[in-house]
């Protein structure tokens, strides 16, 4: 094979300038971040916004040593806690990786960490019941939303905890006054919907707010709340969600395949979500999905 011919001196020149003209850029971004003038998370937001920007191409290393009072030391130590490597740069960070460094950074500089609503859905017997408990339990900053229905409660539920129970007159006040994210009637008996004033004063507060909801449901709250988070919960495999279904035994053989037939076209729609969590493990599953309540607007 014949070596490479070398590129002709106009382009060796263009490129060099075009490196040193990078560098530049970049030390200017560094240089902004230590006199105060930008605040890196704000670093971060225009590095992903545009992977061509100097912002992007910096190296993590480089931006976090920028900042005022993080010295060598606690750079490799935040580095190390938020597994990114040294040689990561800005605009090549997962999503995972991202969440953790803004929220760091947003905390560190004192500002204000924006919310979404985030929606928690997935084909039947995956879990998300287990995932959102886990989540209610052991997560109690994060609100969960309870949904209104017209069924009557039953015993040991608690009305404003379980179900907001209402009447069929209420329930069609608040359709008319625009109160519910979705709703839909369930089995065709019952009416049930995600009001929304308790998810916009909380979202407002400053709290985290998830709802655990049907395929459907994710659907419409999209259309009334393009804003919000749509997670996708995913069995380990197929197989797992099988054994799932059929060792809960609450359901016949017939009602065991129409639910998988169901979980079928469920599982087609995932790509139709923002993220997806796989439920191998319920405290680690609920952990990505808390998680992921600090996504900000930019990066969904």
């Amino acid at each position: 094979m014949s070596p490479r011919p070398a590129p002709p001196e106009v382009d060796r020149a263009a490129a060099s300038r075009a490196a040193i003209a990078a560098r530049r850029a970049r030390a200017a971004v560094k240089q902004a971040v230590a006199h105060k003038d930008r605040l890196a998370h704000e670093v971060l937001e225009a590095g992903w916004a545009d992977r061509e920007s100097p912002e992007a191409t910096l190296r993590v290393k480089e931006l976090l040593t920028s900042v005022p009072t993080l010295g060598p030391t606690r750079v490799a130590k935040v580095m190390s806690q938020l597994s990114i490597a040294e040689s990561k740069r800005v605009g090549g960070l997962g999503i995972r990786q991202r969440t953790k460094l803004r929220h760091y950074l947003m905390n560190r500089e004192g500002a204000i960490e924006p919310h979404r609503l985030v929606v928690l859905a997935g084909p039947t017997a995956v879990g998300k019941g287990t995932v959102s408990a886990y989540i209610r339990e052991n997560y109690p900053d994060i609100l969960l939303s309870v949904s209104a229905t017209t069924r009557p409660p039953r015993p040991g539920e608690v009305d404003g905890v379980h179900y907001y129970f209402v009447s069929d007159e209420e329930f069609d006040r608040k359709i008319e006054h625009n109160e519910l994210l979705e709703w839909a009637v369930v089995h065709n008996s019952y009416r049930y919907g995600t009001p929304r004033p308790p998810i916009d004063e909380a979202l407002a507060a400053g709290r985290r707010v998830m709802l655990e909801i049907d395929l459907q449901g994710a659907r419409l709250v999209r259309q009334a709340m393009p804003e919000a988070l749509l997670v996708f919960l995913l069995p380990p495999t197929w197989e797992e969600l099988v054994r799932r279904l059929i060792g809960r035994g609450t359901e016949s053989a017939a009602e065991q395949a129409r639910r998988l037939e169901t979980a079928k076209v469920e599982l087609a729609a995932q790509d139709e979500f923002d993220y997806k969590v796989i439920n191998t493990d319920v405290p680690q599953a609920a952990r990505e999905v808390v998680e992921l309540t600090t996504v900000p607007a930019s990066l969904g």
